[in-house]
């Protein structure tokens, strides 16, 4: 991104912080532990289980740290910062494909749940990620078809939610297998990354197996970060304006259809977008993922509009396997990459767009955020 837009830039990434502080994991779970029905429920609890998964594991268990629970089990994604959960277990599993160790954590899920008697309760905090960490394929198939199953899906550009079927297809743990594990009541906090917010799709819903008693809550989700990025929005004197749907589809097309949107921006307004796109990967992709084609896409859109820029990002900070959470792009971005001799139609041709925004110095790389509920675009046209 080029000089002028530097002003452009600081305020985009104000828009993401601001949406990741609107989907912090910890405070999400505070507030929802205050709900009373939630807490009659722990109340009752001869025994208090304690069970985290997904990439926002970390931050949801230690959200309820007010929980004096008797055992508790982490499962976290490899990479991710264990910090110091006190009367917790952590184990380290495998994302985005299983491994054994997602297999292990699976078995270790199951026999944490049946230690559970039907006068305790297990408070499970569930966050996207969970479908990879916790892998138990279903009797009779084996680990490395359930992986070549699942590989093909997402090579073909399928939802988070076409996934998640298929997964629970595949699975002894997902669907609400996992939670038919214990007679214990069960109270299910999810923070959700699919359209709709449904908990039973979240993770692949692993424990929402809809008995009696049992509470689910869906605490924080994609649409709570647009909210406080909206707010940061006003706080800074812009008026911000939604998307008028779910970002979806092909990565790249999404883009040019958000940069036409944004395009009728007047000075002074900011467009939010939130959802996840989808990317259909050719046989031998490079490094990229769903938010660096939406970006070039949008480049592509706004070519020549200099007062034009766009933050395409995901909340967790890592898009697909790239180092990068997202890009910024301007109306500048193809001229610049013309310039430079850079070829955006090969990148996008091979799947490789983290070399492209990496030359151009318009990656965002923030590392994982210790949160997931998909992903975020921004729009901003320059004051005058």
């Amino acid at each position: 991104m080029n000089g002028s837009a530097r002003p452009l830039k600081n305020s985009l990434v104000s828009l993401y912080r601001a949406a990741l502080e609107g989907v912090d994991p910890g405070r999400a779970v505070k507030r929802s532990l205050s709900d009373p029905a939630i807490g009659r429920a722990l109340a009752k609890a001869q025994h208090i289980g304690m069970f985290a998964v997904g990439k926002a594991a970390r931050g949801m268990a230690e959200g309820a740290r007010s929980i004096l629970w008797d055992e508790g089990l982490t499962i976290l994604p490899r990479g991710y910062s264990r910090g110091r959960l006190a009367r917790s277990r952590v184990l380290i599993a495998s994302h985005p494909l299983p491994d054994r160790s997602s297999v292990r954590a699976a078995e270790a899920a199951l026999a944490f749940f049946a230690g559970f008697g039907p006068r305790d309760l297990i408070l499970c905090l569930i966050s996207g990620g969970t479908s990879s960490l916790l892998a138990k394929p279903r009797p009779g198939l084996t680990l490395a078809a359930k992986r070549t199953a699942i590989r093909r899906l997402v090579s073909s550009g399928a939802s988070i939610i076409e996934l998640n079927r298929l997964r629970s297809r595949l699975s002894a743990v997902k669907a609400g297998k996992l939670g038919r594990a214990t007679p214990a009541r069960i109270v299910s906090l999810v923070l959700s990354d699919v359209p709709g917010d449904d908990p039973a799709v979240v993770g692949s819903g692993p424990t929402v197996r809809g008995h009696r008693g049992d509470r689910t809550r869906v605490v924080a989700s994609n649409r709570s970060g647009m909210r406080a990025s909206a707010a940061e929005a006003l706080r800074r004197g812009l008026v911000p304006i939604f998307f008028r749907r779910r970002l979806a589809g092909e990565a790249f097309d999404e883009g040019r259809r958000f940069a036409r949107a944004a395009a009728r921006l007047p000075p002074g307004q900011v467009l939010v977008g939130g959802g996840e796109t989808t990317v259909s990967l050719s046989d031998r992709p490079g490094r990229g993922g769903r938010n660096l084609e939406f970006a070039l896409g949008a480049a592509a859109e706004l070519d020549g509009a200099t007062d034009l820029a766009v933050l395409s990002a995901g909340s967790d900070g890592v898009d697909g396997n790239s180092r990068a959470a997202g890009a910024f792009v301007d109306g500048a971005t193809m001229e610049r990459a013309r310039s430079l001799g850079i070829d955006p139609g090969r990148g996008l041709a091979r799947h490789d767009t983290e070399p492209f925004f990496r030359r151009l110095g318009d990656l965002l790389v923030t590392g994982p955020t210790g949160t997931n509920v998909g992903d975020w675009a921004w729009a901003m046209r320059k004051r005058r």
